[in-house]
């Protein structure tokens, strides 16, 4: 695959939000030195229930020079500090998995072996309390602060986001084509020469990106490239979706609420709420799923509700030959942790430092491919562990409790079990933070922590936890409701999503 020819047409097979996320940035970073055409058919829908994110997409918008007010209005978006995980450990439980930073350890120790040890003595805190993301969650407040710093997401309407995005490609000089795929065109050598379309068109490429969903028309019906199943860890194959009107004020996380055979998703947007419930079929049919989720959002419906069948799992080679598969194309970690656009984005920038213009290395397509096999293992751990730890007495939580795990997620709750130690790689999206908050969450409590955690006195703890705690008690009463400041913000006119303003709540 050595130097196989200089890349100067990249041509982009589908749209949504992984098309236009990958038009988008490519035509932002070489537009003077490739010709991008992005091929997609008003026809085809998409998903279409991609509108919950984590923080690095802030990163990401700022390396498209994207106002984050400008982005806002038009996407109807809301603020998210954190993912509220109900009934998962059993019914009648909550625990919040925050985006920020949780006390203040040192060097070697990290601050929840001082809260473990202050619980051993008999201190009564909640470990949340220490994390501003948290207390200002519990509050339903948000504000744009400095000190202590805010880490915070986003929730938007994905259809108006892929708009967004489309519209800055375009101005970059990204040349959209409207049409269906009628046949992939192979070169000699197996890769992929052009798209022909049923009006006739033939778009030739020198590189392929596929966005074509789950079907992976290039990477899989093309190239055959193979598909690693996790379902026998993660048993949720289906989501029912429904968009509902809003019957309150926006909250600034998502909600993660656990069923009997699965969970049900509510992402709060400006003027209406994403409702989803994720399920096992094994467990409950379509038409349970279905009415349930009516029964439960308590919201009126604004549009039907749409099944979304999946499988849990990734691609065998993200990128093979001169194709390289994004989104729903390139595997799918269900979206309990609002992982999928994230994983579309880290895939772009990937993509962008090793890319291929001088031809196709074969190394660069290594390391791209380990790259995110490693994340998309990461993410899958992390997924499982909230199945895993859970005390429900339903049969598919059951056989999640008592399922055999992979050895990287068997080896973590180990050393957490043991001595409460967990790590984070420099590569991976999850934290030392998000793992203990999502273990303890559930449950997990460690038999031992850090013995340099007992050094400190019963009145050192206490210094050291006021002094964490009051300035996030006083940043939290500063704020507004998460309605009041997005009023003065980012209010999207309503022509955006061409309804009403929706009413202002305190």
């Amino acid at each position: 695959m050595q130097n196989q020819g200089r890349i100067r047409r990249v041509v982009i097979a589908g749209g949504g939000t992984a098309g236009w996320i990958a038009g988008c940035a490519l035509a932002h970073q070489f537009r003077d030195l490739l010709d991008i055409t992005l091929v997609e058919s008003e026809q085809i829908g998409t998903v279409g229930v991609g509108e919950s994110t984590v923080p690095p997409i802030r990163a990401f918008h700022r390396f498209l020079q994207i106002d984050e007010q400008e982005f806002l209005r038009a996407v109807a978006g809301t603020f998210k500090l954190s993912i509220s995980f109900e009934n998962w450990r059993r019914p009648g439980d909550r625990y919040i998995h925050p985006f920020g930073i949780t006390g203040q350890g040192t060097l070697v120790c990290a601050f929840h072996h001082f809260w473990l040890e202050s619980q051993r003595r008999g201190m009564q805190s909640e470990f949340g309390s220490y994390c501003l993301e948290t207390a200002a969650s519990l509050q339903d407040r948000f504000a744009l602060v400095e000190q202590p710093a805010l880490n915070y997401a986003y929730h938007f309407d994905a259809g108006l986001y892929a708009r967004f995005l489309r519209a800055r490609a375009e101005r970059l000089g990204l040349k959209r084509v409207e049409g269906k795929i009628q046949r992939v065109r192979q070169r000699a050598d197996g890769g992929v020469e052009a798209l022909l379309l049923e009006d006739g068109q033939l778009i030739e490429g020198d590189l392929f990106i596929d966005c074509t969903g789950f079907r992976g028309l290039l990477i899989e019906q093309t190239l055959g490239t193979g598909y690693e199943d996790w379902s026998h860890w993660l048993p949720s194959d289906r989501a029912v979706a429904v968009q509902t009107e809003s019957v309150g004020a926006p909250v600034p996380y998502t909600r993660a609420i656990a069923h009997e055979a699965g969970w049900r998703w509510h992402i709060p947007l400006q003027h209406r709420v994403g409702c989803g419930l994720v399920f096992s079929s094994r467990h409950m049919s379509d038409d349970e799923a279905c009415a349930k989720l009516l029964r439960d959002v308590a919201a009126p419906p604004i549009r039907e509700p749409w099944l979304v069948p999946f499988r849990t799992g990734r691609r065998r080679q993200a990128w093979n030959r001169n194709v390289v598969s994004l989104g729903l194309a390139s595997g799918f970690i269900e979206p309990l942790e609002s992982t999928s656009i994230h994983l579309t984005i880290a895939a772009v920038v990937r993509l962008i430092s090793l890319f291929p213009a001088e031809g196709i290395a074969q190394s660069s397509v290594d390391i791209y491919n380990d790259i995110s096999r490693a994340e998309m293992e990461h993410v899958r751990d992390f997924i499982i562990l909230h199945y895993h730890a859970n005390r429900r007495d339903e049969p598919m939580w059951r056989q999640c409790r008592e399922m055999e795990l992979p050895a990287s997620l068997a080896v973590r709750l180990r050393a957490w079990r043991e001595r409460a130690h967990a790590w984070q790689g420099s590569d991976e999206l999850f934290r030392v933070d998000s793992w203990t908050h999502v273990m303890l969450g559930q449950g997990i409590v460690p038999r031992q922590q850090h013995p340099l955690a007992r050094a400190l006195s019963d009145a050192d703890l206490r210094r050291l936890f006021d002094g964490i705690r009051a300035p996030i008690e006083r940043a939290v009463a500063q704020m507004p409701s998460q309605d009041r400041f997005i009023e003065r913000y980012c209010r999207a006119a309503p022509e955006v999503w061409g309804g009403r303003k929706p009413k202002v709540v305190a």
